[in-house]
C-alpha cells in the first residue's frame, strides 16, 4: 500500500509539472496607453534559486542593451529599463525570482508610462524571449556567474535636441532623482543646440547649452517638469581650436558621455565632448 501510495504521488507530481504554464500561457496584460499598459509574464524552473536566476537575467538583458538599474540577486530583486531612445522614454520593467519546493519562479512586470504604445505580440514576445533562457541546475549556475557581472554596451549616441534632453532629465529628477544617474551615467548623447558660454576650466573648455527657462519657451509642452536641467559639456583633449572659435548663439552638435549630476543646481555634465560627426 505504501509503495501504490508513494508511486501515486509521483505520478500526481509529474502530472502537475506536466501541465505546468509557459511563459507564452502566463503573458497578460493590463491597463491601456491612456493610463499606462502594464504586460506580465512568468516561468517556473526546476532547481533554479534567486540568485541564479537574477545572474542569468543580468547577462540575458545586458546583451539585448537593458540598463540595469537595481540587482539585488541574493534578495531576487532586479530592476531593468528599457532604455530611452530619443523618440522614446524609458519605461521600468521589474523582476522577482522566488523558491518554493526547489522550483524557482520569476515574474516579469513592465509598466509603461502613459501615453506609450507597444504591440501586445511584441511584448509577449520580447518577454518570454528573455525568460525562455532561464536555466536549473548546474548550467543555471553557470550561466549566473558568466552572467552576473556583464554590462550593457550602448550601441551607439542617443542624438536629442538640447531641449528635448533637458525636458528628459528634469521630467526624470521630477519623478525620482535617485535614479537619474544610474539611468544616465556612462552613456553617449549627441547634443544639438546653441552655445550659451564657454570658459576655461583648468586645463578644459567648458561649453554651456542654451536652454531657455520655462517661462521663455514660446511653446511649452504639458505634464514637463517646472524646471530645466542646464547641459554643460567638458571637451575632449585636442578640441581647444575648435572651443576657441565657439561664442554665444552659434550652433553647436556634441557628443559626449555623461560623467555627472546634481539634483539641487539641476545641472548635468558629459565629459570627452567632441563635435558630432554626423
Amino acid at each position: 500500500m505504501h509503495r501504490f501510495i508513494l508511486t501515486a504521488a509521483l505520478l500526481a507530481g509529474a502530472s502537475t509539472a506536466a501541465q505546468a504554464a509557459t511563459c507564452e500561457e502566463t503573458f497578460a496584460k493590463k491597463g491601456n496607453a491612456v493610463t499606462g499598459l502594464r504586460f506580465t509574464a512568468s516561468v517556473r524552473v526546476a532547481n533554479m534559486p534567486p540568485a541564479s536566476a537574477v545572474g542569468q537575467l543580468n547577462g540575458i538583458v545586458a546583451a539585448k542593451g537593458y540598463d540595469i538599474m537595481a540587482d539585488e540577486a541574493e534578495f531576487g530583486s532586479m530592476l531593468i529599463e528599457q532604455p530611452m531612445t530619443g523618440k522614446a522614454r524609458a519605461f521600468p520593467i521589474q523582476i522577482t525570482a522566488t523558491n518554493e519546493a526547489k522550483v524557482g519562479t520569476v515574474v516579469m512586470d513592465a509598466k509603461l508610462r502613459a501615453g506609450m504604445m507597444v504591440k501586445e505580440a511584441d511584448a509577449m514576445t520580447e518577454m518570454c524571449g528573455m525568460l525562455n533562457q532561464l536555466k536549473g541546475g548546474k548550467a543555471g549556475l553557470a550561466l549566473a556567474a558568466k552572467g552576473k557581472n556583464a554590462q550593457t554596451v550602448q550601441a551607439a549616441p542617443v542624438a536629442m535636441s538640447a531641449l528635448a534632453f533637458s525636458h528628459q532629465v528634469s521630467k526624470d529628477t521630477e519623478r525620482n532623482p535617485a535614479g537619474v544617474l544610474t539611468r544616465y551615467k556612462g552613456k553617449s548623447y549627441t547634443i544639438d543646440g546653441t552655445v550659451d558660454y564657454v570658459t576655461k576650466d583648468g586645463d578644459k573648455f567648458r561649453i554651456g547649452y542654451d536652454v531657455p527657462d520655462p517661462w521663455e519657451e514660446v511653446i511649452r509642452l504639458p505634464n514637463t517638469a517646472p524646471f530645466k536641467t542646464d547641459i554643460v559639456c567638458y571637451m575632449a583633449p585636442g578640441q581647444a581650436a575648435y572651443s576657441l572659435q565657439l561664442k554665444p548663439r552659434k550652433s553647436i552638435k556634441l557628443t559626449g558621455i555623461v560623467e555627472d549630476f546634481d539634483e539641487y543646481k539641476h545641472v548635468i555634465w558629459l565629459k570627452d565632448c567632441r563635435p558630432a560627426t554626423r
